[in-house]
C-alpha cells in the first residue's frame, strides 16, 4: 500500500536519521569530484550499457500527474509540441506518444547509448518525434529546436543528475525554445527522500549532493532552492511542492518514505 500527500513542508527526520546525516560530513576529495564531472557522460553511458532498457519502468503516470498536458490545449485536438529534456530510453516519451496522438516530441539525452535505444524502439517514428544527443549544460538546443516553439518541457528526474553549479545553464537553454506563457513540468528527488538516506559514508559531494557506486550523481532538492533556481533565469512559479509518499512493504514490515518535488514554472 501507499499514501501520498502534497504540500510545502519538508519531511521531518526521525532522531536516528537526523543523527546519521549530521555525522556524515566528510566530502569526496576535490580530485575525485573533478573526475566525476569529467566522466559524467561516460558513467551514464555505462549505466545504459549495463541496464539497457530494463532499469526504469514505463511512466504511465505522467499524464495522470501532469494534467497540464491536457489543460494547456485551447481545444481538444490541438497539436502540442513538447520537449522531453533528458529522455533516457523513452520510458516517459513512448507512453505519452501512445496516449496522445496529437503530440510531436523533441527528446534529448546526455547519453549517446540512451538515444540509440530510443531510435531502435518499435514505436519510434520521425513523424512523431525527433531525438538527439545533447549535453543540456553546454549544447545549444536551438541547433535542433526552433526558438519559442515548444508548448511544454518535461524535466523529470534529470536536473538531480547535474552538478548544482550547472543547473542554471540547463534552465537558460530550455528557456530559449519554450513559447512565452508556456511551462516546464518538473519532477525530481526531494530532500530526505529514502534514496538520500541510503547513501553510505564517503558518498557525499556537497550539500544534498551524492555519488552512487556507479559514478552517477544525485542531488536532492528543497522547495526554496528550486524556486530560486528557476526565478533567477526569468521563470515564474506556478506550482512548487513536495510530494511525500509512504510505501509500505507489509511482508517485510518496512516503511519507505519517498519524497519528490513536483513543480510547474512558466516563461512569462
Amino acid at each position: 500500500g501507499a499514501f501520498q500527500k502534497k504540500g510545502h513542508s519538508a519531511r521531518i527526520l526521525s532522531p536516528e536519521e537526523a543523527e546519521r546525516l549530521a555525522k556524515d560530513q566528510v566530502l569526496v576529495s576535490e580530485f575525485k569530484q573533478l573526475k566525476l564531472e569529467k566522466e559524467a557522460q561516460k558513467n551514464w553511458d555505462l549505466f545504459y550499457k549495463r541496464n539497457s532498457t530494463n532499469f526504469f519502468k514505463d511512466r504511465h503516470w505522467t499524464t495522470r500527474e501532469f494534467q497540464e498536458l491536457k489543460a494547456c490545449r485551447e481545444f481538444a485536438d490541438q497539436k502540442l509540441t513538447i520537449l522531453e529534456a533528458g529522455c533516457g530510453v523513452g520510458n516517459c516519451l513512448f507512453p505519452l506518444l501512445e496516449e496522445d496522438l496529437n503530440i510531436f516530441a523533441y527528446a534529448c539525452d546526455f547519453s549517446p547509448r540512451a538515444v540509440e535505444y530510443v531510435k531502435k524502439n518499435a514505436l519510434y517514428s520521425t513523424e512523431r518525434c525527433k531525438v538527439f544527443q545533447c549535453d543540456l549544460t553546454k549544447d545549444d538546443l536551438l541547433e535542433n529546436i526552433p526558438a519559442d516553439s515548444v508548448d511544454v518541457v518535461t524535466l523529470i528526474f534529470v536536473l538531480s543528475a547535474i552538478h548544482p553549479d550547472k543547473m542554471r545553464l540547463v534552465l537558460k537553454n530550455i528557456y530559449k525554445v519554450l513559447k512565452p506563457g508556456k511551462c516546464v513540468l518538473f519532477r525530481d528527488y526531494g530532500l530526505y527522500d529514502h534514496a538520500m538516506l541510503r547513501f553510505k559514508s564517503g558518498s557525499k559531494l556537497g550539500e544534498n549532493f551524492y555519488v552512487r557506486q556507479d559514478g552517477t550523481r544525485s542531488y536532492f532538492f528543497t522547495e526554496e532552492f528550486l524556486s530560486q533556481l528557476f526565478k533567477a533565469e526569468g521563470y515564474e512559479q506556478v506550482v512548487n511542492e513536495y510530494v511525500q509518499r509512504e510505501t509500505v512493504n507489509r511482508k517485510e514490515d518496512l516503511c519507505v518514505p519517498r519524497v519528490f518535488l513536483q513543480s510547474k514554472f512558466q516563461k512569462p
